[in-house]
C-alpha cells in the first residue's frame, strides 16, 4: 500500500530499493520507465500537460521574435510617389522643389536609410538571407551540441541571446543607425543563437510523449509556430507606424523573460524526477579524479520490462519490438550512478531510413513557407494597397490556416499510419492552391482572406508534420536499438536541411519579385513539386505495405 502524501521519489525507492532490481546497465528509457512506475495516470497526465504548455510557449516566443522583420519591411521602405494634389510635369521638377526642404526626422520620405533606395528589395532580401543562412549552418551544429549538453541550460542561453540580438536590431531606430552591416550582423547573430530552440524543444516533447497519437498531439503542439507568428505580427504591427524600433525590442524582452522561465521550470525528461539507476558492484569502473566512470557493453533484452508497464507508461517509450541494445553502443556510468548511451554520430543519423528523403522534402517545403513568412506582408501591401499595420494583421490569416493544416495533417497521418503519403497528398494540393492565390488575391480583399486560409493549411501542413511527428519517429526509430540520444541530432539534420530552403526562398523572392509577383508564385509551385518528388519512394513503399503492417505502431 502506498502511503498518503508520499513523494514519487520515496515511492520509487520503495519499489526499487536495490541496484539488483535497477541494474546499472539499464538504458535511459528503462530509467524513465522506473522513475514513473509508481506515478498515477493522473500525475503522468498533468506532468505531460505542463511540459506541453511550457515548450509550446517557449518555441512560440522564438517565432514571435522572428516575425517583426517581415512586418517592418513596409516601414523600412515606403511608396514615395508625389502627393496627389501636386501636379508636376516631371519627377525632376518635383525633386527640385523639395530639395531645399529640411527633413524633420531621421527618416527619409521613402523609408529608413539605406532601405529607401530603388534596390530596397535586394537589401531586404539580404537581411532575410543573412538570418536564414546563419540559421541553416548553425542548425547542423546545434543538434550535435544539444545532445551533449543539458537541454535546460542550452535552451536558456539561446533564448537570452535571442532576446539580446532581436532587441539589437530595434535599437538601430533609437540610435539613428543607417549602416546596412549593423542590421546584417544583428540578423546573423540572431540566426545562430535561434538554432538552440528547435532541437531542444522537440527532444523534450519527444521524451515525454510516445508514438501513440503522436501525429495529432504534435500537430496541435506545432501550432506554436503559427501562434508565435500571429503574436509577433500583432505586437510588431502595433508600433510599426509610430516607433518601429519597439517592434523588435518588445519581442526581444518577451523571449528573454521566457528564457528565465525555461531555466526555472523545464523538466527535460520523466526520469529527471528521480532515476533509480545505480551502478552495480559487478560493473567495471575507472577512477577519474573523484568521480567513477564505467563502460558497459551489454546485450539487454527489453521485452521482459514491458510486462511491468501500464498503457500510460508504454506511451512514453519508443517502438522497441524485438529490441536489443547492440554491443557497439557504449553506455557511460558517472559517479552518481547515471547511465547514458553515447550520442549518435552525424553519419549514423543520416543512415536512419527516411532521414535523407524527409530532409530534402522539407528543404523545398520550408522554402515555400518561409517565403510567405518574410514576404507576404509586403506582397499584400503592394497588391491590396494597405498600410504596413493592416497588411501585417491580414497576413496572420496564413498562420491561422497553418494551425488547422498542421492538426489536420497529424490526424490524417495517425489514422492512415502513413506520414509520407499524408505529406504527399497535401503537397499535391498546395501547388494549384498557390496558383489560385496569385490569381484570386487581385480580385479583392474577401478573396484574399479565403485563399490565405487555404494556402496556409496546405503549405504548413506537411512542414509541420515533418518537423514534429516525423522527426520524433525517426529519432526513436527501432534501428537505433534503444539509443534515446539520437532525437536531437536527427531533428537538427532534418530542420537544418529545411533551413537551407528557408534561406533560399526569401532570397529568390527578393531577386525575382522585381520582374513580377507572378514569377515568385511560379517559383513556389516548382518548389512544391520538388518536395513531392523526394517523397515518391517513401510513398510507394507505404502504399505497398500490407494492411496489417504499420510503419508507426502505437504501443
Amino acid at each position: 500500500m502506498k502511503q498518503e502524501g508520499a513523494t514519487p521519489a520515496a515511492q520509487l525507492t520503495r519499489k526499487y530499493p536495490s541496484s539488483k532490481e535497477t541494474p546499472a546497465d539499464a538504458t535511459p528509457r528503462q530509467c524513465t520507465e522506473r522513475a514513473l512506475a509508481d506515478l498515477s495516470p493522473g500525475a503522468i497526465f498533468w506532468c505531460r500537460a505542463f511540459i506541453f504548455v511550457l515548450t509550446f510557449l517557449l518555441y512560440a516566443s522564438f517565432h514571435l521574435s522572428r516575425k517583426p522583420i517581415s512586418i517592418v519591411k513596409g516601414e523600412l521602405h515606403k511608396h514615395c510617389a508625389p502627393p496627389n494634389e501636386v501636379e508636376l510635369s516631371s519627377y525632376k521638377e518635383y525633386a527640385i522643389q523639395i530639395q531645399p526642404v529640411k527633413k524633420l526626422s531621421n527618416e527619409s520620405r521613402c523609408g529608413w536609410e539605406p532601405f529607401d533606395k530603388n534596390n530596397y528589395k535586394q537589401l531586404l532580401g539580404a537581411l532575410d538571407y543573412s538570418f536564414l543562412c546563419a540559421y541553416a549552418v548553425g542548425m547542423y551544429l546545434s543538434g550535435i551540441i544539444g545532445e551533449r549538453l543539458p537541454i535546460r541550460y542550452y535552451l536558456t542561453v539561446g533564448m537570452l541571446a535571442s532576446g539580446l540580438f532581436t532587441a539589437m536590431f530595434g535599437l538601430g531606430y533609437f540610435y539613428n543607425i543607417h549602416n546596412l552591416w549593423f542590421y546584417m550582423i544583428a540578423q546573423i547573430a540572431n540566426g545562430l543563437v535561434q538554432t538552440t530552440g528547435w532541437p531542444s524543444v522537440v527532444t523534450c516533447i519527444g521524451n515525454w510523449f510516445g508514438k501513440g497519437r503522436r501525429g495529432l498531439i504534435m500537430g496541435i503542439w506545432n501550432s506554436h509556430t503559427s501562434v508565435g507568428n500571429i503574436l509577433g505580427s500583432l505586437i510588431a504591427g502595433y508600433w510599426v507606424s509610430t516607433c518601429w524600433g519597439l517592434s523588435f525590442v518588445v519581442p526581444g524582452v518577451i523571449i528573454a523573460c521566457l528564457g528565465i522561465v525555461c531555466f526555472l521550470f523545464l523538466i527535460e525528461q520523466p526520469k529527471d524526477f528521480s532515476c533509480a539507476c545505480k551502478p552495480s558492484s559487478s560493473s567495471k569502473s575507472y577512477m577519474n579524479g573523484t568521480n567513477k566512470f564505467g563502460v558497459h557493453k551489454p546485450t539487454l533484452n527489453l521485452k521482459e520490462t514491458d510486462k511491468l508497464q501500464d498503457p500510460a507508461m508504454q506511451c512514453l517509450l519508443p517502438d522497441r519490438e524485438n529490441c536489443m541494445v547492440p554491443l557497439n553502443h557504449n553506455m557511460a556510468v558517472n559517479g552518481e550512478g547515471g547511465t547514458r548511451m553515447s550520442a549518435i554520430s552525424f553519419i549514423g543519423a543520416l543512415q536512419i531510413p527516411g532521414v535523407i528523403e524527409f530532409s530534402l522534402c522539407l528543404l523545398f517545403a520550408k522554402l515555400v513557407s518561409y517565403t510567405f513568412l518574410f514576404w507576404l506582408p509586403l506582397y499584400i501591401t503592394n497588391v491590396e494597397h494597405l498600410d504596413a499595420k493592416r497588411a501585417g494583421d491580414l497576413s496572420t490569416l496564413f498562420d491561422v490556416g497553418g494551425i488547422f493544416g498542421g492538426i489536420l495533417a497529424g490526424m490524417i497521418s495517425d489514422r492512415l499510419e502513413k506520414r509520407a503519403s499524408t505529406c504527399g497528398m497535401m503537397l499535391l494540393l498546395a501547388a494549384p492552391a498557390l496558383y489560385m492565390f496569385s490569381a484570386i488575391s487581385k480580385m479583392g480583399l474577401e478573396a484574399t482572406v479565403v485563399m490565405l486560409l487555404i494556402s496556409g493549411a496546405l503549405v504548413n501542413g506537411p512542414y509541420a508534420l515533418i518537423t514534429t511527428a516525423v522527426s520524433a519517429d525517426l529519432g526513436t526509430h527501432k534501428s537505433l536499438k534503444g539509443n534515446a540520444r539520437a532525437l536531437s541530432t536527427v531533428t537538427a539534420i532534418i530542420d537544418g536541411t529545411g533551413s537551407v530552403g528557408a534561406a533560399l526562398g526569401p532570397l529568390l523572392a527578393g531577386l525575382i519579385s522585381p520582374s513580377g509577383w507572378n514569377n515568385v508564385f511560379y517559383m513556389l509551385m516548382v518548389a512544391d513539386a520538388c518536395a513531392l518528388l523526394f517523397l515518391l519512394r517513401l510513398i510507394r513503399k507505404e502504399l505497398q505495405c500490407k494492411m496489417d503492417q504499420t510503419l508507426f505502431k502505437e504501443h
